[in-house]
């Protein structure tokens, strides 16, 4: 008698799994624009349009860099266990800001105590500024590291001098960055890979990377907060306040239950960031530059630069201190890092485009520093 098998049935895929899949990407991607173009002369409700697709853009995009290495070397826990730790964290953070400065959730990024802002809210928006989130949405499905800082403010930049600002803070931040990760990694090398390589990891180098991590997302939620805040009112009630509060904390638990999404690829391809050990120095090394920047000036930062510099220059480190023959490896690291600055200037080209789209001034000002006016 032949005995019938049956067939393991597969289970369906969740409501999360089906959102991360390509068609169903497109229809969200067309449902915003299409909202986008109906009511983005309705201020309220184009606000509210523009801080959701902001909020898991601007968070799922910079995952990389204030997240990336605490996801990767944690692949083991349960993603709901990393969710709360990361979130409660938010929430404080922000409410600390909330709290001692009226209203204002950026920590003085976006407004000053003088109620002036380089990046005023708009009493109407247009439809491109709209689609700097949609875009951010678009690039980050492509796997590109772009800034969320320019593509999110430039839009709002009252003028070409807010973006000048913050290029400037941000380049300088990348080469700090990039020399920073150099001196260590390449002078420290050996003897890190002599205490790594090959070494049981001791539980407290968990619970230090634990606490690095902590101070990171709270010093990036500092610096980079007002990406999402920024098409909402500069001083938010009590009802935006929560519901600012919620949409990110809800969005945070989408991305660690995605484990980062596909952006997660551009620090996963980098060397060995999956040991908590190598991890917890990143973090460390990129949270003392950001607490550096936050206190001299309140001038918004491209985060991103200054991430994309702390990883290059450790890729650039490694790959000279090692004693291997030829040029393989020291080429793949160049490559890599060519191809992560391209993309952030990528989007700093479309970050511009479409602030000089918006507002006229910006407009002049480009057309006069590239000759055409």
């Amino acid at each position: 008698m032949k005995m019938k098998y049956k067939k393991k049935s597969i289970p369906p895929l969740s409501l999360i799994e089906k959102f991360s899949n390509e068609k169903i990407f497109l229809v969200i991607i067309s449902t915003i624009f299409i909202f986008s173009a109906l009511f983005y002369n309705q201020p309220q409700v184009a606000m509210w349009i523009g801080f959701l697709t902001a909020a898991y853009a601007t968070v799922s995009n910079d995952s990389i860099q204030s997240l990336g290495t605490f996801i990767e070397s944690n692949k083991h826990r349960k993603w709901y266990t990393l969710w709360l730790y990361i979130g409660i964290i938010f929430l404080v953070t922000i409410s600390i800001s909330w709290f001692t400065l009226n209203g204002d959730v950026t920590y003085g990024r976006l407004i000053n105590a003088e109620e002036v802002s380089k990046y005023p809210h708009p009493e109407n928006f247009s439809f491109f500024m709209l689609m700097a989130p949609l875009v951010l949405l678009i690039l980050t499905r492509l796997r590109m590291p772009v800034s969320t800082t320019f593509l999110m403010l430039s839009v709002f930049s009252s003028s070409s001098s807010g973006i000048t600002s913050m290029i400037t803070k941000s380049l300088s931040g990348y080469v700090i960055a990039f020399v920073f990760s150099v001196l260590i990694w390449f002078f420290g090398y050996n003897y890190i890979r002599r205490k790594f390589k090959g070494r049981k990891v001791h539980p407290s180098w968990m619970v230090a990377q634990w606490i690095v991590s902590g101070i990171l997302w709270s010093v990036w939620v500092m610096q980079d907060g007002a990406n999402v805040a920024v098409f909402l009112p500069r001083r938010l009630d009590g009802f935006q306040f929560v519901i600012f509060g919620l949409v990110i904390f809800l969005g945070l638990g989408i991305l660690f239950y995605l484990r980062g999404d596909r952006i997660q690829k551009v620090v996963s391809e980098k060397s060995r960031v999956s040991d908590v050990r190598a991890a917890t120095l990143i973090d460390f090394s990129y949270a003392l530059i950001l607490i550096y920047k936050l206190f001299i000036s309140t001038v918004p930062m491209s985060t991103t630069w200054v991430f994309l510099g702390l990883i290059g220059g450790r890729e650039i480190a490694i790959n000279l201190a090692r004693l291997k023959k030829g040029k393989k490896h020291k080429n793949k690291a160049l490559k890599m890092i060519a191809k992560d600055f391209s993309f952030a200037f990528i989007g700093l080209i479309i970050s511009v485009a479409l602030a000089a789209t918006v507002n006229p001034a910006i407009k002049n000002d480009v057309l006069s520093f590239i000759g055409l006016i």
